[in-house]
């Protein structure tokens, strides 16, 4: 490689020297299949300057610097001794790079990166986490509809959260298509109307009613539901995502706009009623943790819906809540914001 610059640097002294007249702005030089030198010059009086240059030391500066794998694909490097003829003269300062094959390099971020010149490499993956945080309510849709008994069981929105954190893994398939893979737990929190509501479980199914001790101020009264869930949803975005390789909390917010529908199946890992009242003043919370007849499983399709940094979601579970004939017939849906 030294005798490839030196014999390259030969070569292009006399094309300096010619330039005098009408000097380039850059000249190229190639060394080998893939390397190159490049010299720019501002004001055609350097060209006096590089003519008293010791290119001897420099070069093999430079050589011992890629031998060392000290160098970097945009090397500036030092001002190079100048010949003991020049060492009087004023010298300019100049850069020289060494280039690199676009297609075979990439950095961390390769496919999301910010500067990304449209060399890229599909599939590719990419993990993050996101939380799902949101309201949540149901539809009823049919079997065990007791007006007596809906009262009990209608929700109120205000305090119905639900809540979901989510390991995701998306795997890019173009620049418009990705596919992503969740694996989260999430919570239902379905706060009743009445906040005396109490859900009892017999042989035959559970019921919604009143709470019968009449002394009580009741506050408070909510059915919770904890599911373990996969889904995978398709999505399209519009422009150019990027990816900051700092930040691994959720990492799709810079597309212009983006759009996802796929499927979710949860199973469930625990459920509990609470009442919550006051007695002379105290604060007594009673929680009662059963299945009360509620499917195990719950499956539907989850909307995805992005604007740059704003991500909304929509899950509405296919199946009813309860068991068939067990409860109302009840499909639970929740919408909110993606952070």
């Amino acid at each position: 490689m030294k005798n490839i610059f030196i014999h390259s640097l030969l070569t292009l002294l006399p094309v300096v020297a010619i330039a005098q007249a009408t000097p380039p702005d850059t000249v190229e030089v190639e060394l080998g299949g893939t390397s190159k030198v490049l010299f720019i010059t501002q004001d055609k009086n350097d060209l006096e300057h590089l003519k008293q240059y010791d290119f001897q030391a420099l070069f093999d500066d430079i050589i011992l610097k890629l031998d060392s794998g000290s160098a970097t694909d945009h090397a500036i490097a030092d001002e190079p001794t100048p010949s003991p003829s020049t060492e009087d003269k004023e010298s300019s300062s100049h850069t020289i790079y060494s280039d690199y094959d676009d297609d075979d390099y990439k950095d961390d971020d390769d496919d999301f990166d910010d500067n990304d010149d449209g060399h890229r490499s599909y599939p590719s993956s990419r993990q993050f986490f996101n939380m799902d945080f949101g309201i949540n309510n149901y539809v009823e849709t049919g079997g065990f509809s007791d007006p007596n008994q809906a009262a009990y069981y209608t929700v109120h929105p205000w305090g119905s959260w639900n809540v979901s954190m989510n390991a995701v893994n998306r795997v890019r398939f173009s620049d418009k298509f990705s596919l992503e893979a969740g694996l989260g737990i999430s919570w239902y929190n379905f706060k009743f109307d009445e906040d005396n509501s109490l859900i009892t479980k017999t042989i035959d199914e559970v019921t919604f009613g009143p709470d019968p001790r009449d002394h009580l101020n009741f506050t408070k009264s909510k059915l919770t539901v904890s599911y373990l869930n996969v889904s995978v949803v398709p999505v399209f975005n519009t422009g150019k995502e990027s990816y900051n390789h700092h930040h691994y909390w959720h990492s799709w917010n810079q597309s212009e706009f983006r759009i996802g529908l796929g499927p979710y199946v949860g199973y469930r890992l625990g459920s509990h009623s609470k009442l919550v009242n006051k007695d002379d003043g105290d604060k007594d919370k009673e929680k009662e943790h059963d299945n009360f007849y509620l499917q195990n499983l719950r499956y539907g399709l989850r909307l995805q819906i992005g604007v740059h940094g704003l991500d909304l979601f929509i899950n509405y579970d296919l199946n009813e809540l309860f068991i068939e004939d067990k409860g109302p017939g009840l499909n639970a849906y929740s919408f909110g914001i993606t952070f």
